[in-house]
């Protein structure tokens, strides 16, 4: 497929002048030994190596101060997460430089890696105050479409627009997956999974974690497809893969590590007792979730609307993912809902309290009941509350009260 450029690029340049050391984590095979290396040759002059090669790894285990040291400019450290030692020596490293005097520090290591490593803190912790993080997830339908992605900036300015566009949506997450099957055939999607989902499950897992039941991992995964875009219920979840619960929820805990599944956490303040405090599943992509559940996008619309409708709002959550990596503020993703069940898919919170809210629906047409849920959650949060929108597949604008309004999906990435 031809080059995409990525959102996140200006961003990571930006941390790299400000920090020793950055660090691009995300999925494997999200593209990020692609941005590195051409930034190497283009924005970031810098030596290029990848702890995929096994005298890399060799080097780095023998002797990491000496394998980080002795590099006289900037360096690029692929798949760093299969290397863990190396974390402590990067701290003591940069503080000898610092000491040191030497110039141009800053931007001194760029680090990838495929694995979350600020869930383990004996990693993350000695690299407080030295590391910048940042996250880089596969193509958002705004980069597959040469879109500028400020969907989010839009929905707080209350700026839409109608769909003047002839895309189908189904062709829209056809393309913002992984860069390698963007826009591919379902059996290339199906050959490609099959051995990403071998890699990450047997390789990637036995370098984080020593875990008994390996086997367990791909019905445990398959289940939390099954369950995309609905309540966690772990006890439910340990029943239904054979597990007891506190293994069954440190499994979770490394497929989230993974970059496979991702949860959203209820949105509160403590104002009302009747809301909900469960988090929410998803996965990381679409596609992905659609080879779990063993459908082709177009025939779990027609054969599993139901599911479909949780499909779509995988879609949704993993584009406002992207999205919210490529600003330079701070804004956190909930979801929304009450013990009555007036609920809100997503709901985007910035540090000074306003909110905007996103229902979604698969439908070409909305009504006022689909409304209900922001409804509540604009009457709890008063002049917080900047905008509620239902999403859906029609191509109008369409006001539905004071600061509500029915928003074409195309708004995401046009």
């Amino acid at each position: 497929m031809n080059h995409i450029n990525r959102h996140i690029k200006n961003k990571l340049l930006g941390a790299l002048e400000v920090s020793p050391i950055v660090f691009l984590n995300g999925p494997r095979q999200a593209g990020k030994s692609t941005l590195v290396q051409k930034l190497s040759k283009d924005d970031f002059p810098a030596e290029y190596v990848t702890f995929d090669s096994t005298s890399q790894i060799a080097a780095a285990v023998n002797s990491p101060k000496t394998y980080l040291k002795e590099r006289k400019g900037a360096l690029i450290i692929d798949e760093v997460q299969l290397v863990p030692e190396i974390f402590r020596t990067l701290k003591i490293v940069v503080d000898e430089l610092r000491q040191e005097q030497i110039e141009k520090l800053k931007g001194r290591f760029l680090l990838t890696g495929s694995a979350n490593i600020m869930a383990l803190p004996k990693l993350s912790d000695p690299l407080v105050g030295r590391m910048n993080v940042l996250t880089l997830y596969p193509i958002s339908s705004a980069e597959a479409l040469g879109g500028t992605g400020d969907f989010i900036e839009k929905l707080f300015n209350k700026s839409f627009k109608p769909d003047k566009s002839k895309r189908k949506l189904n062709d829209i997450i056809r393309m913002a997956t992984f860069p390698e099957i963007s826009g591919a055939s379902m059996h290339e999607r199906t050959n490609w999974f099959d051995g990403y989902l071998t890699t990450i499950l047997q390789r990637d897992v036995r370098a984080l974690a020593e875990i008994e039941k390996l086997s367990s991992l791909p019905n445990l995964l398959r289940i939390l497809a099954n369950r995309a875009g609905g309540l966690i219920n772990d006890a439910d979840i340990a029943r239904d893969a054979g597990l007891n619960p506190v293994t069954s929820r440190s499994y979770k805990t490394l497929l989230k590590m993974l970059f496979l599944t991702f949860e959203l956490t209820p949105w509160y303040r403590n104002i009302s007792k009747r809301l909900v405090k469960s988090p929410k599943g998803y996965m990381i992509d679409t596609l992905l979730l659609c080879h779990l559940l063993q459908y082709e996008l177009d025939d779990l619309e027609t054969n599993r609307p139901e599911l479909f409708g949780h499909a779509l709002e995988n879609f949704v959550a993993t584009e406002l993912l992207k999205l919210m990596t490529i600003r330079d503020d701070r804004l956190d993703l909930f979801h929304f809902r009450t013990s009555d069940n007036k609920e809100v898919d997503f709901v985007l919170e910035k540090p000074n309290g306003q909110l905007a809210a996103i229902e979604v629906k698969k439908r070409e047409y909305v009504d006022k009941s689909d409304f209900k849920g922001l409804e509540t959650l604009q009457s709890m949060t008063g002049d917080d509350f900047i905008c509620g929108i239902v999403l859906y597949r029609g191509r109008d604008v369409v006001p539905f009260g004071r600061n509500l309004w029915a928003v074409p999906m195309s708004n995401l990435w046009e």
